[in-house]
């Protein structure tokens, strides 16, 4: 692509983001000032319609940038924003807040970030598809009935009260404890597999029909500890948003969010990536979301994704902004994790 296209695609991608309509060349020569005619401008947005970076919405209108145009202009031609000093403070106040909770944390930055942008902000926690069991303990309350507890790889604490088919005593129900931590301890759901359900069953001997109950127990523990979460803030800044003004497509965009299935797949699926992912459209595969985008930024600490902070608004939104938007925030949020990571090691330093 020719750098009078570029510049003429950036001109129209800007615009379009401004007022939402098709663009027209005298539009973009009155007001980006690009040295050039508006026959030339007309005769350049004809070939960069022809290359599929631009639409013509009706046989008379300007044009509006294309899915493919918005992901060259994001890749190719977007400019850095330069934040204010009233969003510098309000993302740096988050470093005076004091919350423990990384879910806190999130929560707060995904309403920041709605409310800097004007778009629906989103705090994730994604799936981490890695998450074991690291330690087992049973508790014998009486001979129908014990408490699996389970120490996950991410810290939490799950329990699940069992009934066995057949009455126990503490001993078997110790011996399972043990076998347990033995075979299934560090394990995704993934890697237990059949042999070592067999070598669980085997151990246990005279009581190995317990084995398939707990079996599924800690699957389902696994499922639980692994389900990741969402938050949503800001929803009624779409509705100012001639793209959602159809009732019923927002009310299905509303439901992808409620149900929280979709995004978190999404979130999921690039989270090995630690800069800020940008999907246009039809990138998503999430189809009520074909006239959106959805930026986010994974939260790593330690090489570990831990979150994430996102923004949900139209096709044409504003990606200079929410981009520098939310690399502040996460910096942010890395720092205060950074801070409370140091002060939990100084705490534990022994005196003198």
């Amino acid at each position: 692509m020719s750098e009078r296209k570029k510049q003429i695609l950036k001109a129209i991608v800007d615009a379009h983001i401004e007022c939402g309509g098709p663009v027209g060349s005298k539009s973009i020569l009155q007001n980006r000032q690009l040295n050039c005619s508006s026959a030339t401008i007309r005769n350049e947005m004809a070939e960069l319609e022809e290359m599929g970076y631009l639409e013509q919405p009706h046989t008379s209108a300007g044009r509006v940038p294309s899915e493919l145009g918005y992901r060259f202009y994001v890749d190719s031609l977007i400019e850095h924003y330069a934040m204010t000093t009233s969003e510098i403070a309000q993302i740096n106040n988050l470093l005076r807040v004091k919350m423990g909770e990384l879910d806190q944390i999130l929560a707060a930055a995904s309403n920041l970030a709605s409310s800097l942008t004007n778009y629906t902000g989103i705090a994730i926690k994604p799936r981490l598809n890695s998450v074991s069991i690291t330690k087992y303990e049973t508790i014998f309350l009486e001979p129908e009935h014990y408490i699996l507890v389970a120490v996950a790889s991410t810290g939490a604490v799950k329990t699940k009260h069992i009934r066995p088919e057949e009455p126990v005593d503490p001993a078997v129900v110790a011996k399972l404890s043990a076998a347990l931590n033995l075979y299934l301890s560090g394990l995704c759901a993934e890697e237990i597999n059949l042999p070592i359900i067999m070598n669980l069953e085997s151990h246990m001997g005279a009581d190995s029909g317990m084995v398939s109950q707990v079996i599924k127990v800690v699957y389902d523990l696994l499922g639980e500890l692994d389900q990741g979460e969402m938050k949503v803030s800001g929803i009624n800044h779409l509705l100012q948003y001639p793209e959602y003004s159809d009732v019923g497509q927002f009310q299905e965009l509303l439901g992808t969010l409620e149900k929280k299935e979709d995004i978190l797949n999404l979130v999921s699926r690039n989270e090995s990536r630690d800069d800020v992912s940008v999907l246009i459209g039809s990138e998503s595969r999430v189809e009520v979301m074909s006239n959106s985008a959805l930026v986010f930024k994974p939260i790593v600490k330690d090489g570990k994704t831990l979150g994430a902070i996102g923004v949900l608004g139209p096709r044409r939104m504003d990606y200079a902004k929410v981009l520098a938007t939310l690399e502040g925030l996460s910096d942010n949020i890395e720092n205060i994790i950074r801070a409370g990571k140091q002060s939990k090691n100084e705490g534990e330093k022994p005196d003198g």
